[in-house]
């Protein structure tokens, strides 16, 4: 099997100076943000001829997604696979757009950067990230629209353009391996594990998931993927090429972690969301993040210990929606 080249400085280069070529808009941000064409992961500069300045948007050896100039964002695929996803991601977006009341990243420009690989240079949506804005009470009837636009998608349509289904977690599934992950973070002083006896085998059959309930799911709903602004509004949401049609409480399982549970809870409530599907994402995202902390603490997971730490610290703020313990059997929109 042919190993998939690995994309460089000079690749990005060479690309870019093509598109700026060959379109109009390439040519004004050229004239407007003419400088140093690139700067490799060190900071750098001086790898071509003027241009916009291109750099790496994550530190490391390899990249695969780039800032040009301070309007565009160019993300490369790295394999046929990422390819593939980056495909349906351009055409998913556009189905999208209507439907949700925040930005959706616009592609100016797509192709192949090797054979078979794509990429997409996209308009940048300003603004920050959950990481580094907190959501503010307008932000979440902003991640409430976001929730209620997804749930409107309809789901031939996703279907339509190759968007795959995801069967639903098993919560107690999941339950059983945070009950070891906390047993261990327990022992490194992480984490009281009795926390984890909120969540009982019958209350984890209890927030199974819905049948006939698949929606689309963006799937990814991190911190890094939500543009915050200064003053707390959500602005837009980048990298769709996770999404599926699923169960919408892996969303609200991600606004958990990205905004911490009372925000996260609220926009979905007022998104139309019942007590079930909410306290399901709330448990997902509590159990997630017992495995995943338990692991980085190990060193059997890569990533940012101060960031699975942030992470478990928002997923287990205490919201008055735990004191609901028993739920009608056709519990979609009760109000909470």
């Amino acid at each position: 099997m042919t190993q998939a080249p690995t994309p460089t400085a000079d690749t990005v280069h060479r690309l870019v100076r093509s598109l700026l070529k060959d379109t109009k808009e390439g040519q004004a941000t050229e004239e407007a943000q003419s400088g140093p064409a690139i700067r490799d992961g060190n900071g750098n500069g001086g790898v071509g001829a003027a241009g916009p300045e291109i750099r790496p948007v994550a530190e490391g050896v390899e990249h695969s997604t780039w800032w040009v100039g301070t309007r565009h964002v160019l993300r490369l695929a790295p394999d046929r696979d990422a390819a593939t996803r980056q495909r349906r991601e351009l055409r998913l977006r556009d189905v999208v757009r209507p439907h949700v009341p925040v930005a959706v990243p616009t592609s100016v420009a797509h192709g192949e950067w090797a054979a078979g690989l794509t990429y997409t240079l996209d308009t940048k949506v300003l603004g920050g990230t959950a990481e580094q804005y907190d959501v503010s009470a307008v932000g979440e009837a902003d991640l409430a629209g976001l929730l209620t636009g997804l749930r409107e998608v309809p789901a031939r349509q996703a279907e339509a353009l190759g968007v795959p289904r995801a069967a639903p977690r098993s919560l107690e599934a999941l339950r059983r391996m945070a009950v070891s992950a906390a047993k261990a973070l327990a022992e490194a002083d992480e984490f009281d594990a009795s926390r984890l006896t909120q969540l009982t085998p019958p209350g984890a059959a209890q927030l199974a998931a819905q049948p006939a309930g698949a929606v689309l799911v963006h799937h990814a709903l991190r911190g890094e993927h939500l543009v915050v602004s200064a003053d707390g509004r959500v602005r837009g949401v980048l990298d769709w090429t996770d999404a599926v049609l699923g169960d919408p409480a892996e969303d609200i399982a991600g606004l958990v972690l990205a905004v911490g549970s009372g925000a996260a809870v609220r926009a979905a409530t007022l998104s139309g969301y019942g007590a079930r599907p909410c306290l399901r994402g709330l448990w997902l995202a509590r159990c997630d993040t017992l495995i995943h902390l338990a692991a980085g603490v190990a060193g059997r997971e890569a990533g940012s210990l101060p960031l699975l730490r942030t992470r478990l610290r928002r997923a287990w703020e205490a919201i008055l929606l735990e004191r609901v313990s028993e739920f009608r059997e056709d519990d979609t929109g009760d109000e909470l």
